[in-house]
């Protein structure tokens, strides 16, 4: 800790606030490291004499805690809960660390909020309405493909060694509260029975089993983490030109995870429009995967694909999100998942037969 936090900072943080005002901080040191993380005593002198603080850190790989934010979340929580609980030890603040050193406090929030810049642009979802109608993919729609599978062979071409942060992209595919199991659970009930829900979540278990085997975590990448189209916008006036927003769950993963993320919808519009994948959003998927494997040479992908295919199957077939899918096409949604899960390569010019698997 005493690379984060600097005594001087600490000195300089616990004069700025009424309950420590005129504090001197007479000593630092370790109380001792567990499996989370280590705390630190914060011996002080003031005006009534001296108490004892203590600063808890966590350790920055595995458990859930690989990123910042990780952290963040887990200490906003404690401070929410300990003081609540009856003969809790008290919790006072959230220190946060700035680049320069300094110390600013971040927590006592009722809740929080992220400020952005605005980007201009259309959403990729208006392409998908036209690609649904057409026959075949015009100039336009096949640059605008190149596009994106040029801009996620870039994104996913700067890699990372950790086994750590692989499998956390594993786990949180299946068990995150956004992911696979997060979203079935928002699930109104009749859509799918319980049962029916354990099937496909079996399934990506087995899948998560098999690929934490061998040597996979090698792939981990930097990733976007929620490239769909309405996540990409692009400028019209400047050729295939995009930007992307709203980057989630981590930096890190499995670069399938993007690759799914987008090309369920190519899949999704034209079932929802025809009953099964034809036509120019067939030509789409295809093309897309193709340009990818071309740009990264990673034709290993395509045995990785499933279980977040299952993920984004769970969401573009979930009532709450597209309430004017239709029971019949919602159910080749899940033959789709059920096909994919079920298969040990995806081939994207066998999309229908997974549908009628």
């Amino acid at each position: 800790m005493e690379k984060a936090i600097k005594k001087g900072a600490l000195q300089k943080y616990f004069q700025s606030i009424d309950f420590e005002k005129k504090k001197k901080i007479l000593e630092m040191k370790s109380l001792g490291r567990g499996a989370h993380g280590e705390g630190w005593l914060i011996r002080a002198q003031g005006p009534s004499g001296q108490e004892e603080f203590v600063i808890k850190t966590v350790r920055g790989s595995g458990l859930g805690h690989d990123y910042p934010s990780d952290r963040a979340g887990m200490f906003l929580l404690a401070l929410d809960t300990y003081n609540c609980l009856p003969d809790h030890v008290k919790a006072l603040e959230v220190l946060g660390v700035r680049p320069d050193g300094s110390i600013q406090p971040i927590g006592g929030g009722k809740e929080y909020y992220l400020l952005m810049r605005k980007a201009d642009g259309k959403n990729y979802f208006e392409d998908l309405d036209r690609l649904a109608q057409k026959e075949r993919l015009d100039t336009r729609g096949r640059l605008k493909i190149d596009s994106l599978a040029s801009v996620l062979a870039n994104i996913h071409s700067l890699k990372k060694a950790s086994k750590d942060l692989y499998f956390r992209k594993l786990r949180d595919i299946i068990g995150h509260g956004e992911c696979l199991m997060g979203v079935f659970d928002t699930y109104p009930r009749g859509v799918m029975t319980p049962e029916e829900m354990a099937s496909i979540e079996k399934k990506c278990i087995d899948w998560r089993a098999r690929l934490k085997s061998g040597t996979f975590y090698k792939r981990l990448c930097r990733i976007h983490g929620d490239f769909h189209p309405g996540n990409i916008l692009f400028h019209e006036s400047a050729g295939p030109a995009l930007t992307l927003l709203d980057r989630s769950r981590g930096p890190w993963g499995e670069a399938a995870d993007d690759l799914t993320a987008l090309s369920i919808n190519y899949i999704f519009y034209s079932v929802q429009r025809h009953g099964d994948v034809r036509g120019a959003c067939l030509e789409a998927l295809k093309l897309f995967f193709k340009r990818y494997m071309e740009l990264t040479r990673d034709d290993s992908v395509l045995g990785i694909v499933a279980p977040f295919f299952a993920f984004r199957g769970a969401v573009v077939a979930n009532p709450v999100f597209y309430p004017l899918l239709g029971r019949e096409e919602r159910k080749l949604i899940f033959r789709f998942m059920h096909g994919v899960l079920d298969s040990p390569v995806f081939d994207p010019a066998k999309v229908n037969d997974y549908i009628s698997s």
